[in-house]
């Protein structure tokens, strides 16, 4: 990969590993708050942006003037492991959205009726082999079932019925989920083999390292890596800061490295200010309540990430919900809660959100964002989108779904993301306007009762950003973004090809292949596994309960030849276990899709490039 070995001495000042893009940027923070302010004053710091001395100050530049010196002549060999290299640069693609057609989202592929009615017959089956199991072992006073009924005078914690699920179903695959890892999850990752005695009630480690072919960790842009810019930027910032913020933001954990880190992801998303959180989840779970009270109205898709819909109850607001991706179902609401007013006194609302998902985490698909805002323009209601999947991975400059569609980021009221996926750090932001994001840091839960990003996260998520913008190691970033795009669709497509049903659209880094029948996700699983590849499966309560599936998600790091490996094993496992579904037929000749697999790599490079709804 020619952007990520190149000689740092050949590159000009600006693609320095920097921590502190610009000093002049803090300074100008220092400068609009009260100069006796100092960073171990507390009560003040919900008042101020930055609380950094002069001397502070002077000491920054010199560390990060130091910094520069010793990286300029680096060179990163990265490791193969962590990051494979580029073979052609036929591997690469543009993602590009023509405007002058409609959004629409590849319709479901689904399967013959059988498929759902056998896959609803095995979970009824299994319901009843359960509830058989559960009335023998409380007659015969079994020790494992001691906990769902009263024992030494104390009432049960779970009662049979609460914990039925996750004891009878889910156990049987529970070997699928929680596997032990060691190191870097980049390219591949290291599972720590294990074994049970007692049918998935205990594990045992063997003692075995295996390494797996990773299609399981979110690491899009392959930006987790041992090696590299950024792991230099993070080891900068702890050396300079340590490991801790040390505190919440309102309390001392606020220091002039956050100033910098969230003009950074406002910069980079396109809003006027940034917070930033130190978890995704908790981003969503405190946000709404700062934004909407009991006499607002939030209108969400039906497929919004929990994290959303537990914010919303927090807040208080009603709710209001409407079928996935499907705006006429949203404008019919609109209509009926704008012209009839609250519930019993018929007042108008306070305000109405509407809230989406960028890219949706288990179907792959997309927000109609120009139909919503043709809707927004009609309505005046306020959009909240989260990008926490398509920040980093959609778009031409990877900056999400307004970029994506050539959109302007002002026209979305509150952008959301998460730090994670696309930039191996932790934690999330708010994007918005100057006052949504002051309001937000005031009465925002997270800003009072949660600590604040470690110094070491945000120096990874500064370095990441700026690799992706070309000011660090210009052409690296373009490079990662295009590799992604392309491997995205080589996936998938491949995958359709062999007759899998897949779901989501084309240049989703995120690729679903449904599955169905649950004793097929074990199997899948563990079959792959063994051949050294590692993958997510999924199943109810994560999906409705007649659509379990596999989640490949899809990563710059991965190599063409990976993807062609992993193709070549699905094929088999696939023929195997019978999960070939797809009824689509093909627009070149019309059948069903079950090419074999030498056709299908012989000309997917090229198509690739083209339309996939032509192929």
């Amino acid at each position: 990969m020619a952007a990520v070995t190149q000689d740092a001495s050949n590159t000009e000042e600006t693609s320095q590993v920097k921590f502190f893009p610009k000093d002049e940027l803090v300074l100008d923070e220092l400068e609009s708050s009260d100069s006796d302010m100092h960073l171990t004053d507390s009560s003040a710091s919900s008042t101020t942006s930055s609380y950094l001395s002069e001397g502070s100050l002077k000491s920054t530049k010199h560390k990060s003037t130091k910094q520069q010196s010793q990286t300029k002549h680096q060179h990163y060999e990265l490791n193969e492991s962590e990051f494979g290299t580029l073979t052609s640069n036929k591997y690469k693609y543009i993602q590009r959205q023509d405007m002058s057609k409609p959004v629409i989202n590849p319709p479901e592929d689904k399967p013959h009726p059988w498929v759902y009615h056998s896959t609803i017959f095995g979970w009824l089956f299994l319901i009843v082999i359960g509830h058989i199991r559960d009335f023998f072992a409380k007659i015969m006073d079994d020790p494992d079932s001691r906990h769902l009924k009263e024992y030494n005078g104390y009432a049960p914690l779970t009662s049979d019925f609460d914990s039925f699920y996750t004891r009878r179903l889910k156990h049987r695959l529970d070997d699928c989920f929680n596997r032990p890892t060691t190191g870097v999850p980049g390219r591949y990752l290291t599972y720590l083999e294990r074994y049970t005695p007692d049918f998935f009630y205990t594990y045992l480690p063997t003692g075995r390292q295996v390494q797996c072919l990773n299609l399981a960790s979110y690491n899009y842009l392959g930006f987790a890596q041992s090696v590299g810019q950024c792991t230099d930027a993070a080891e900068e910032a702890i050396n300079h800061y340590g490991v801790i913020a040390g505190g919440t933001r309102v309390a001392g954990g606020l220091s002039d490295a956050h100033v910098v880190s969230e003009k950074v992801v406002a910069d980079f998303v396109g809003k006027e200010d940034a917070v930033i959180y130190s978890q995704g989840y908790s981003t969503n779970s405190v946000i709404f309540s700062s934004l909407v009270d009991k006499d607002c109205l939030v209108i969400s898709d039906e497929l919004n990430h929990a994290s959303i819909r537990f914010g919303i109850r927090m807040s208080g607001a009603s709710l209001k919900v409407f079928k996935h991706n499907n705006l006429k179902k949203l404008e019919q609401i609109l209509r009926k809660e704008i012209s009839g007013g609250k519930p019993r006194t018929h007042r108008p609302w306070k305000k109405i959100l509407i809230v989406v998902e960028g890219l949706y985490s288990m179907e792959g698909t997309i927000c109609d964002l120009p139909g919503l805002l043709e809707l927004k323009k009609k309505y005046k209601f306020y959009l909240f989108v989260d990008e926490a999947h398509s920040i980093g991975a959609m778009g031409p400059k990877g900056r999400g779904v307004c970029d994506y569609f050539g959109i302007s980021p002002n026209k979305v009221d509150i952008l959301m993301g998460t730090l994670t996926k696309s930039f191996g750090a932790t934690g999330g932001y708010i994007a918005a306007d100057k006052a949504i994001v002051d309001r937000v840091k005031c009465a925002g839960l997270g800003s009072v009762y949660s600590e604040n990003s470690a110094p070491p996260v945000l120096a990874q998520i500064n370095s990441s950003l700026q690799t992706i913008t070309g000011q660090v190691r210009p052409g690296e970033g373009e490079e990662r973004l295009q590799r992604l795009a392309f491997n995205s669709r080589y996936l998938r497509l491949g995958l359709k090809r062999l007759g899998f049903s897949v779901c989501g659209l084309d240049d989703s880094p995120i690729v679903p292949m449904m599955l169905y029948n649950v004793p097929r996700l074990p199997a899948f699983s563990r079959w792959l596994l063994n051949r050294g590849i590692a993958v997510v499966v999924v199943g109810y309560p994560a999906t409705p309960l007649a659509s379990a599936r596999v989640r490949f998600c899809v990563s710059a790091s991965l190599t063409k030849e990976d993807l062609d490996r992993l193709l070549y094993d699905v094929d088999k496992i696939g023929s195997r276990i019978r999960v070939k579904m797809s009824t689509e037929k093909s627009p070149i000749d019309g059948k069903l899709r079950r090419m074999k697999i030498e056709d299908v790599l012989a000309t997917l490079v090229d198509d690739v490039q083209g339309d996939l709804s032509k192929f």
